[in-house]
């Protein structure tokens, strides 16, 4: 599995290692997650983002 590159939250500078070499926070992934039509969490993502509407 190839490795997918990653953004540090604090530096926003690119890597692919799980820590962010230059200031040692962590890192999230740099891609949105693949779409589906078929998703059964997209409620859940909604009422976490828009509770005002729920």
């Amino acid at each position: 599995m190839p490795a997918l590159m990653k953004v540090c939250q604090n530096c926003n500078k690119y890597s692919l290692e799980l820590k962010c070499p230059s200031c040692g926070s962590n890192t999230n992934a740099a891609h949105p997650p693949k779409y589906s039509k078929e998703d059964k969490y997209a409620i859940y993502r909604r009422k976490e983002l828009y509770p005002q509407f729920f």
